[in-house]
């Protein structure tokens, strides 16, 4: 029988199955062209149907080894599996908090390489997944590309970081000072380079792997390290702004686990089957209450609510300042239900409070949203987790993906309501200015201030000695 290989071909002599002829080109045209676009159409038919795969085709992932320490495994010996998943996530769970306190208490800085810490280990699990699932087909240089984007985009935004809030300590150093001009060109030029090894490493029968791969990992630096980014200017706003969005994540996480589990009788998603509806409703009014009281007792320390700056002089970051308004007493007039209810016409708040209801809301409500993505990421590459860093918990980023959606709302309600000019931050980066630029700054400014009233103008007055010029003061 006659094997059509090309769509619209015809047996020639002897049974052979010729293409038909290209536009512009004889049918009896070039046999070597010819035989090349065989080769070329086999290879398409070999590699082509990378985009036809469905999830049943994508290669399973070998399950991770169990991490739980022996003394536990001992311990626990006797219980069910429920129970005994139950205990070991509960005593993970306090030891990941009390380690979380002993890094409060050590600072801001800590706080800093902890959120990096954290990327790095949540970047590493997603692009080990991909290397896992594609590693039969031997990709040149991915994992190399990968850790060396991961650089570039760390270079830049913390370069940008330095360049906002260490501006007085860049401006002694002539190193940094030229790091800085050109900051954004040094990072163009690095991540050029990536790009130009990406493309030299392109094999012919893995072209769409490779960029499969490229977008891959490009959408693993999307989510790691800028949502990264954003915690860590949450931070310099004050540690209350990325204490109390974190905290309540990981309240909602727990109760909505406690509520669920003994509970829990109705599903909630598929994606999740282990949700259940009364562990969401539980976990929303936990976390409201939780976020609230979080809120009240945080609004009063200093150590809390000043943005973190960079002194110079001291050569380490500071959290001393007036707190602004946010974090004063104010009294609030009560509904008349509450009035009736409570006794009293006002109450007082911190209006900190207030915008902690917001952001416990979303961390209960919208939050979990990013844990049903990171399930439906796992179900589709068949695994149970990302990978098996903590016992009963699975990978860091098990722990950590509804933490960057939370990451990018706080920085998004910061900047919408609350946020203003930052006097500081300005005063920074006129110091890094030239004298002259200096110069009209300070006369621009001076004739605005005298324009609004707020100064007054400069008198000049003759005597036999001279002009003098003063100003006259109330």
């Amino acid at each position: 029988m006659l094997e059509l290989r090309h769509r619209g071909g015809c047996p020639g002599p002897g049974g052979a199955v010729a293409p038909p002829p290209r536009e512009g080109e004889a049918a009896g045209g070039d046999h070597e062209t010819e035989s090349t676009s065989d080769k070329e159409t086999d290879i398409d038919d070999r590699y082509g149907d990378l985009d036809s795969r469905t999830d049943s085709d994508i290669p399973e992932i070998p399950p991770s080894s169990d991490r739980t320490p022996e003394i536990l495994k001992k311990a626990l010996s006797g219980l069910s599996s429920r129970w005994k998943n139950w205990w070991i996530r509960g005593i993970l769970t306090l030891t990941m908090i009390s380690v979380f306190f002993l890094i409060i208490y050590m600072g801001s800085f800590m706080l800093m390489l902890l959120v990096l810490g954290i990327q790095v280990k949540c970047f590493h699990e997603i692009i080990t997944i991909g290397y896992r699932v594609y590693r039969s087909y031997d990709l040149p240089w991915f994992r190399t590309l990968s850790w060396y984007f991961l650089l570039c985009v760390n270079y830049f935004f913390y370069g940008e970081t330095v360049a906002d809030y260490f501006a007085t300590f860049v401006q002694r150093e002539e190193q940094l000072q030229f790091l800085i001009r050109y900051h954004r060109f040094i990072s163009f030029a690095l991540y050029l380079a990536g790009f130009c090894m990406f493309v030299l490493s392109l094999v012919k029968k893995h072209y769409r792997l490779q960029f499969y791969m490229f977008a891959w990992t490009h959408v693993t630096l999307l989510i790691t390290v800028t949502q990264s980014h954003l915690v860590i200017q949450n931070l310099f706003e004050g540690m209350i702004w990325f204490l109390v969005p974190i905290s309540s994540v990981i309240c909602n996480d727990i109760t909505a686990y406690l509520f669920g589990f003994f509970f829990g009788r109705t599903p909630l998603i598929k994606l999740s089957p282990k949700k259940t509806w009364e562990g969401f409703i539980g976990g929303f009014f936990s976390t409201v209450v939780f976020g609230f009281i979080a809120a009240y007792m945080l609004s009063k320390y200093q150590y809390f609510v000043c943005p973190v700056e960079y002194r110079s002089d001291v050569n380490s970051f500071v959290t001393e300042c007036e707190p602004s308004e946010l974090f004063k007493l104010q009294s609030y007039s009560l509904p008349p239900f509450l009035k009736t209810v409570l006794r009293q016409e006002t109450v007082s708040l911190y209006p900190f409070q207030i915008h902690s209801i917001a952001l416990s809301t979303f961390a209960s409500l919208i939050g979990p949203f990013g844990g049903f993505f990171a399930s439906g990421f796992k179900r589709a590459f068949k695994i149970k987790d990302f990978a098996n860093t903590i016992p009963g918990h699975g990978g860091i980023m098990d722990r950590f993906d509804c933490q960057y959606l939370m990451a990018t709302f706080v920085h998004v309600y910061i900047t919408s309501f609350i946020r203003g000019p930052n006097p500081s931050k300005v005063l920074q980066q006129l110091l890094v200015l030239q004298p002259e630029q200096q110069l009209n700054i300070y006369k621009t400014l001076k004739t605005h201030l005298i324009e609004k009233g707020i100064l007054q103008p400069a008198l000049k007055c003759l005597s036999p000695c001279g002009t003098y010029t003063f100003t006259v003061c109330e």
